[in-house]
This record gives C-alpha cells, sequence and structure tokens, in this order.
C-alpha cells in the first residue's frame, strides 16, 4: 500500500451524435467527458464528438470497472443504460 487514498473508477456511457453509444472507464468522469468533449478522447469519439453523457456507475477499483466495460459491451444497445442504473 502506498499510503495514497483508493480513488473510486467510473464505467460510463456517452451518446455520441451520430446516435451511437461509446462506453469507457476513468478515474475522473469530469475530467474524461471533457476530453471527449474537446475532441482529445479516444479515436472514437474524436469522429463521433459525444452529444451527451447518458449515465455512469462506480467501482471500488479499475480491474472491476474494466470487467463491467467489458460486460456492458456484451449487451444489446436496449440493456446498457439499465446496466449502468443497476446497483
Amino acid at each position: 500500500m502506498t499510503g495514497l487514498p483508493e480513488r473510486t473508477w467510473h464505467l460510463y456511457l456517452i451518446e455520441c451524435r451520430n446516435g451511437h453509444y461509446y462506453a469507457g472507464i476513468t478515474n475522473d468522469l469530469e475530467a474524461r467527458y471533457a476530453a471527449h468533449a474537446a475532441g482529445k478522447g479516444a479515436r472514437y469519439t474524436r469522429a463521433n464528438p459525444p452529444s451527451r453523457l447518458m449515465g455512469s456507475r462506480a467501482f471500488p477499483d479499475q480491474a472491476s470497472a474494466a470487467r463491467a466495460e467489458y460486460q456492458l459491451k456484451q449487451l444489446p444497445r436496449s440493456r446498457k443504460l439499465a446496466f449502468l442504473l443497476e446497483s
């Protein structure tokens, strides 16, 4: 342990201007969305700018957020937002 406080990780879902969803994980949701909106985020959101943040879900660590991201990406579009809202 480094003595630093643990950071909460977030799984988030963005709706892009083309109507498609983009999912990702971050430990600073506000800064990450701002990067996407400024065209400095992922390659996909640089080509397809975000229109809104659909939602997010907190996780205690990066590994659990990454596992949840994988699960989310396996779901049909109609189930993705509901997955974020589950507790």
